[in-house]
């Protein structure tokens, strides 16, 4: 097993261990191939994932795993736990996603990292593992912002031409750009507090549903949206957050104190204690899905309606890409799909196993960046970790000053 050596605080994988790594791999070096081929290593967050992609979109292989049920067990993700796991799985699922592509790491055109932005503890595991990998090949090193990753992964599945909008929503983040090119984003809104998926996990917890039998085995955004489908999202009137604010800029926490406030009355009027089901919990989930769907609807109506009256995106048939783990819930696509019908616009969504944080994403990131020639380090001196970092340029005023009227929207779900 690869072993990490801690040096001013700093886990860095033997280089010994990785040189024997490299040997374990029996495949003839020196093959030929015509096709560039890239390595991507995801540790963002909480799932450890690589996988080997060519660049006509073809993935050679790829593994993941994930964390999900030890986290369930804790209530949340907690770092360090995280990091302790990247570190005990990143070489065996490196080495499964290389084997499973029967790609020499020799024949690799270059290594693709996630550095930014994410968990500390986590990007640091994925990215001292990536460096002396690249030490050992020689190869060229494209370190990857996981939030473009997560945008340009359309590109991979569909013929998507640029400009196009992205909507980015997951458990970590949340924002609306415009996709100009390779690295090229416009930044037009993005959450002011905490992600839709971090809100829903939240209010997953303090409704209890590990405890549900339907629920147990399921992450906080998924058990809301299974316990909704049987709820009545009208049961509960709730007022979404910043309505009156000309931008787009989301919030989640005002939404969750809402729906906290709800608990509450509710358990006094059921005469239980905090940890047991409440008999609406249905009605909470379908309620806090509902108008998280129509908050998210209103932003990005907005940002449609921003970019016609710019000539940023085309009268007709543009294109609105909506990615991230929260793009997966089936509910706010369809909330987006009436959005998309109604501006003229086309919606796009990868597959729902890669709008969760995957290695396929990263490593089509690392190809769209080689083939533009844009990003590829054959310098890793000075290469760092960033756990917060914005993506693009920030237009975020210029939405808000040109003060757009949203028309209202039937959501007929």
């Amino acid at each position: 097993m690869l072993t990490l050596n801690k040096t001013a605080g700093v886990f860095k994988p033997s280089k010994r261990k990785v040189y024997e790594f490299l040997r374990s791999f029996n495949f003839h070096p020196g093959t030929l191939f015509l096709h560039k081929i890239v390595l991507g290593i995801e540790t963002s967050c909480d799932d450890t994932a690589a996988a080997v992609v060519d660049e006509t979109g073809n993935v050679l292989g790829e593994a993941i795993h994930s964390q999900t049920e030890v986290h369930l067990k804790t209530g949340g993700i907690i770092p360090p736990v995280a990091q302790q796991l990247h570190r005990e799985n990143i070489q065996r699922i490196v080495q499964e996603a290389l084997s499973a592509s029967s790609i020499s790491p020799s024949d690799l055109s270059a290594i693709a990292t996630t550095i930014k932005p994410g968990l500390a503890l986590s990007l640091g595991v994925g990215l001292s593992f990536s460096l002396q990998l690249v030490g050992q090949l020689k190869k060229p090193f494209i370190p990857i912002h996981h939030m473009e990753a997560h945008a340009l992964t359309i590109r991979l599945t569909n013929k998507v031409e640029f400009p196009f909008l992205v909507l980015l929503i997951s458990g970590g983040h949340c924002l609306l750009a415009l996709v100009q090119g390779v690295s090229d984003f416009l930044l037009l809104g993005k959450s002011l507090d905490i992600a839709p998926g971090d809100m829903l996990d939240k209010v997953a917890r303090r409704l209890s549903l590990i405890k549900h039998p339907e629920c147990s085995t399921m992450s906080g955004g998924k058990a809301i949206e299974h316990l909704a489908k049987q709820g009545n999202r009208f049961h509960f009137d709730i007022t979404p957050p910043l309505q009156r604010a000309k931008n787009c800029d989301f919030s989640f926490t005002g939404l969750q104190h809402l729906i906290n406030k709800i608990i509450i009355q509710k358990e006094k009027e059921e005469g239980i204690e905090q940890g047991q089901i409440l008999s609406s919990a249905a009605d909470i989930a379908a309620t806090v899905q509902h108008t998280t769907a129509c908050l998210i609807v209103k932003r990005t109506h907005r940002a449609i309606l921003f970019c016609k009256q710019r000539d940023l995106l085309p009268q007709n048939n543009a294109v609105l890409v909506a990615s991230g783990g929260v793009a997966s819930n089936f509910y706010i696509r369809r909330a987006l799909e009436i959005l998309t019908n109604a501006t003229q616009c086309t919606l796009m969504c990868p597959p729902p196993r890669l709008c969760t944080d995957n290695g396929i994403m990263i490593a089509w990131n690392g190809i769209e960046r080689l083939r533009a020639g844009v990003g590829i380090l054959h310098d890793i001196e000075d290469i760092r970790y960033e756990p917060k970092c914005p993506l693009g340029v920030d237009i975020s005023k210029e939405v808000e000053e040109a003060a757009i009227k949203v028309p209202r929207l039937k959501m007929n779900l």
